[in-house]
């Protein structure tokens, strides 16, 4: 009787063990499936990065910051990079644009030894240029067509963006001849002051505004060598200097079309 009652404790725990064994079986089995379906791409991928260039600082040059209203605060810019009236030696006409490269400026010459000082940023290492152009075009909220030079190094890039507050050219372009190169705005003021773009001239959407709403087609560019001797400007303490310093063409409103936001600093 004994041998009977023992038996039939046995058969219980076969059973069980069975089951803990099967379950075990099971769950070994969905393990692949699971890292099959992910190598599949059931699982969602990370997005890819624009990656940023090489951005090269001018010498003792401080970070700009934002003032939180989408544009940079005169009282962070270095003194400098304000747009300001500077008295300049120069002979070029009433009118001209001068870039001074390697000192990030750019003067729009008033005439009378005066011009309108607005702080750049220039073309990184390798990408500099210095000649004469004219202002062959404008236009507010441009869109952007990367040549194809920039494509071919950087084959992330969009083929086109409509214009608008996310796109790399800014709030205006004046475009220079028949060049690839632009003076435009940028969406990312912390780059006034550098070197980092690939040769074209790019200034806060404020400053580029006010420079548009003072040169017409046809206007002169004169782009100086990196390595050439900086413009001497001096602070201009004649009536009237700071009233057209701080002069602001129309606000810098939305072009109202949505246009993906890509890092200025990224790709120009």
């Amino acid at each position: 009787m004994s041998q009977h009652l023992a038996g039939f404790r046995r058969q219980p725990q076969r059973a069980t063990r069975a089951l803990i064994l099967a379950g075990t079986l099971a769950v070994a089995a969905l393990l692949p499936a699971a890292a099959n379906a992910q190598l599949l791409g059931y699982a969602s991928a990370p997005q890819p990065e624009f990656p940023s260039d090489n951005v090269m600082v001018t010498p003792d040059q401080p970070a700009l910051s934002d003032d939180g209203d989408g544009g940079p605060s005169n009282n962070v810019l270095p003194e400098r990079l304000r747009r300001a009236v500077v008295n300049i030696d120069t002979r070029e006409a009433p009118g001209t644009v001068i870039i001074d490269t390697g000192n990030t400026a750019l003067y729009y010459v008033l005439g009378r030894g005066q011009a309108i000082r607005y702080g750049v940023g220039v073309g990184r290492e390798g990408f500099t240029w210095a000649g004469t152009q004219t202002i062959s075009r404008k236009a507010e909220w441009p869109d952007w067509h990367p040549p194809a030079e920039m494509i071919a190094r950087q084959p992330y890039l969009p083929r086109f963006m409509a214009g608008g507050p996310g796109n790399p050219l800014g709030a205006r372009a004046m475009y220079l001849g028949s060049s690839e190169y632009r003076i435009h705005g940028t969406n990312d003021p912390t780059t006034i002051g550098k070197f980092v773009s690939s040769g074209c001239i790019r200034l806060t959407n404020e400053d580029v505004s006010d420079l548009f709403s003072r040169v017409d087609v046809g206007t002169r560019v004169v782009v100086l060598p990196k390595n050439a001797a900086h413009l001497e400007a001096r602070a201009a303490s004649s009536p009237g200097a700071a009233a057209v310093a701080v002069r602001t063409a129309a606000p810098v409103r939305s072009s109202g079309r949505e246009a993906m936001n890509v890092s200025a600093s990224s790709i120009y």
